[in-house]
């Protein structure tokens, strides 16, 4: 079958994977905000915390959360804003800023990244529920399919099936948490043991604080795909604010005191450690579903632009099978590396987009519809590989290297084209 966008079904079924969302179908902050921290609520993410958590004492570690989650949320947050002024999420921005074809790049960096992370997630509750439950070790793969599959029914439906999931799922996982960490806090001997615990790995700051920007800058860079729903700039900032920085913040901070308090970074194993295995199992069910749906959704809109169709619901189940393979083939062992790896090459992404937007663009986007854009924006593109090779060499915090570096080329190569074109036109005024 042939995925034609003449025989596609229309934008607002399919939750407009190729074009911008039109006023009328704008979402409130709360809406938002609770499908964003769904996101975001990652038990990956925990694991960056607990890695930070051994290696700094309790003050330090605190300094590292703060400064690398308002880092990150501040990146989210800058392109939440363009998604709210533009309608658009960042594969559609991409074609302005890497031209037509060039923003495929974009689309397959970002797309095999999220369906990474979903083949990751779909193993990781096979595994943990024949784990923990006692269940036969050869119901392991029949489960990754089930949750394969299972996994992606509220993406499927679309931004109205991710609000329903994080509406039910986010205050109660907040509360598990909530639960979770004051049983830790009085089992670490209160407020002065967390104080007197002394650091056990080494690390320095810089890397800790990459670690925890590069974890989750993936998402962060395609969060644009629910921000582009916002009603406003201001309303897309708090919600990925919300979301990126205390969210985000709150999965390090658990994964910190885990591995402080029961050398566990891990969410499920603390609650088992407490006697909460129950509790544990459903805080990871709902845990890694409501990050689940968000990634195999972000694939899709990627997807969607990659082969030019506006058969989300399609593409959805098609990334969900291809997570599943890849869970079942046991590709999620070595995926992790890789796709931490990603991460260094994600953010310049973001970098370029930004630049374009406000200063090749001006803050204003001309209509999808109507630009007429080159297959390849060198520029762009240059800017982005620049941006990439800088993070990959740095010693420093690899990804806001990528992107002040990939931002500051596009501008400087703007700058100067700009100013080759004036002096042409002076040249050719005097003649």
């Amino acid at each position: 079958m042939t995925l034609k966008e003449s025989a596609d079904p229309t934008p607002k079924e399919q939750d407009y994977p190729l074009s911008a969302v039109p006023m009328d179908q704008r979402k409130s902050v709360w809406s938002m905000g609770i499908v964003l921290l769904g996101f975001t609520f990652f038990t990956a993410t925990m694991w960056a915390g607990g890695s930070v958590g051994v290696a700094f004492d309790f003050p330090t570690m605190l300094m590292v959360l703060i400064a690398g989650n308002l880092l990150l949320g501040t990146y989210a947050a800058v392109l939440g804003y363009i998604a709210a002024k533009s309608g658009l999420n960042t594969a559609l921005m991409s074609r302005f800023t890497f031209g037509e074809l060039g923003s495929k790049l974009s689309d397959v960096i970002l797309g095999f990244t999220q369906i990474g992370w979903y083949a990751w997630g779909t193993a990781t509750m096979a595994i943990l529920l024949v784990r923990l439950t006692g269940l036969p070790e050869s119901l392991t793969m029949p489960l990754m399919v089930l949750f394969g599959f299972g996994f992606c029914v509220t993406a499927f439906i679309g931004y109205r099936g991710l609000e329903i999931l994080s509406r039910f799922a986010v205050p109660a996982m907040i509360i598990l948490v909530a639960v979770s960490m004051t049983i830790a806090t009085s089992d670490a001997g209160g407020f002065a043991g967390l104080m007197g615990i002394t650091p056990t790995e080494n690390m320095t700051v810089a890397a800790a604080i990459t670690l925890v920007f590069g974890t989750f800058v993936s998402g962060g860079t395609q969060a644009t795909n629910w921000t582009r729903f916002a009603k406003s700039g201001k309303s897309a900032v708090i919600a990925t604010l919300l979301a990126f920085f205390l969210g985000n913040g709150l999965m390090t901070l658990i994964g910190a005191f885990g591995a402080l308090v029961y050398q566990q970074a891990d969410i499920v194993d603390i609650m088992v450690a407490q006697g909460l295995a129950t509790m544990g199992i459903l805080m990871l069910f709902l845990n890694l579903w409501t990050t689940q749906d968000n990634t195999v959704y972000n694939f899709a809109v990627a997807g969607c632009n990659l082969v030019r169709t506006r058969r989300r619901q399609l593409v959805t189940v098609v990334g969900a099978a291809i997570g599943t393979v890849l869970a079942v083939l046991g590709m999620y062992e070595w995926l992790i590396p890789f796709l931490v790896l990603l991460g260094t090459f994600i953010p310049p992404i973001g970098g370029v987009i930004m630049a374009s937007y406000f200063i090749g663009y001006k803050r204003q986007y001309p209509s999808l519809d109507e630009a007429t854009l080159p297959a390849f924006n060198a520029p762009g593109l240059a800017a982005y590989f620049i941006g990439s090779a800088a993070a990959y060499s740095s010693p420093w915090v690899a990804p806001i290297v990528g992107v002040l570096v990939a931002a500051g080329s596009f501008g400087l190569m703007l700058f100067f084209s700009d100013a080759v074109r004036q002096r042409r036109s002076q040249i050719m005024g005097s003649i």
